[in-house]
């Protein structure tokens, strides 16, 4: 049956980015614990990294589960909202980690120390195997979350490649500069993705735009509308940078009569479908109403309740 078989998609993602993480994360731990007995700080670096993907996994086998969960009094959009707050929480401990191992790479550029290369041989070795195995899990999955994280840690498997290649060249050269410069490469990487995902983070916790261009197009399209005079109050933001949010007042054309709403509604509802917005709210107002919103910003619980019968809900939930 198509729910069963939903199911069976929905259990199988579960199972494939749990195990990418456990993979991910028990390696993670021999990572840190080798670069301290190996005495070198590109291994540490790429543990670093390995950890900051292992907050990833982690959130999206969490996500996995909790988006599934039913709005509510209390979230009323939806649980979608708490992965801001876990990818500020991985962006300040991967800046934190990132910055801890430049203090220690840097100053090895000038007095070098010896790593154990025939360690970080052996390191690279599993990093390779241990990565490339939990891509493997992942690239076969049938969901955008798993397609996603694959890639993510591709990243990874080409990180140790990197590792192995740094760790062979020392082993036979004795070259010590080339473990810090190989710390440095991966910390500035990690840092130049951490800066990227950190800024759209706060500009979503900020509720600007996803897209201004898209709020431009909207405003436009409802306002060609033949029964629409102007349009204003419109807001656009996102829950957690996928699912985006709409509300807008519509002033209704001075000749148009209020007994065609549901037609209004529906020609609004059908403008709409094609963006796939999780949520939309639009208020009708007569063409010799006064805004509300422009005469206080802060409406009473009784005019709250009527604004919501005056509204028209005209939304489709985001595809995940």
């Amino acid at each position: 049956m198509p729910h069963d078989h939903h199911h069976h998609y929905h259990s199988s993602e579960s199972n494939n980015i749990a195990t990418a993480f456990w993979l991910n994360f028990s390696f993670t731990l021999i990572e840190f614990i080798g670069g301290f007995l190996t005495n070198s700080v590109a291994i540490m670096a790429d543990a670093m990294h390995d950890l900051g993907d292992c907050l990833a996994i982690g959130f999206a086998w969490v996500a996995s589960r909790v988006a599934k969960r039913e709005a509510n009094l209390r979230y009323s959009y939806g649980y979608r909202r708490w992965s801001l707050l876990s990818a500020l929480v991985n962006s300040v401990i991967l800046v934190l980690g990132s910055l801890w191992i430049l203090s220690e790479a840097i100053p090895r550029l000038w007095q070098p120390e010896q790593p154990m290369a025939e360690g970080m041989i052996v390191l690279a070795v599993l990093g390779v195997l241990v990565n490339g195995a939990a891509v493997y899990k992942l690239r076969f999955g049938k969901t955008q979350n798993e397609q996603v994280l694959s890639w993510h840690l591709l990243e990874d498997v080409l990180g140790w490649v990197a590792v192995l290649v740094g760790s062979i060249v020392l082993y036979l050269t004795s070259w010590a500069w080339i473990d810090p410069v190989l710390s440095i490469g991966f910390t500035c990487f990690i840092l130049l993705n951490v800066w990227r995902n950190l800024r759209k983070t706060l500009q979503l916790f900020l509720q600007v735009s996803p897209n201004p261009a898209l709020a431009g197009e909207l405003a436009e399209k409802l306002t060609a509308l033949p029964f629409v005079a102007d349009c204003h109050h419109l807001h656009l933001w996102s829950l957690d940078g996928e699912q985006h949010v709409l509300t807008v007042h519509l002033v209704l054309k001075a000749q148009a009569d209020g007994r065609e709403l549901p037609y209004y509604k529906t020609e609004v509802r059908q403008l709409l479908l094609p963006y796939q917005l999780a949520h939309t709210t639009v208020e009708f107002e007569t063409a010799d109403e006064a805004c509300r919103d422009n005469k206080n910003a802060t409406a009473s619980l009784h005019d709250h309740d009527h604004d919501h019968g005056n509204c028209s809900h005209a939304g489709q939930q985001h595809r995940h």
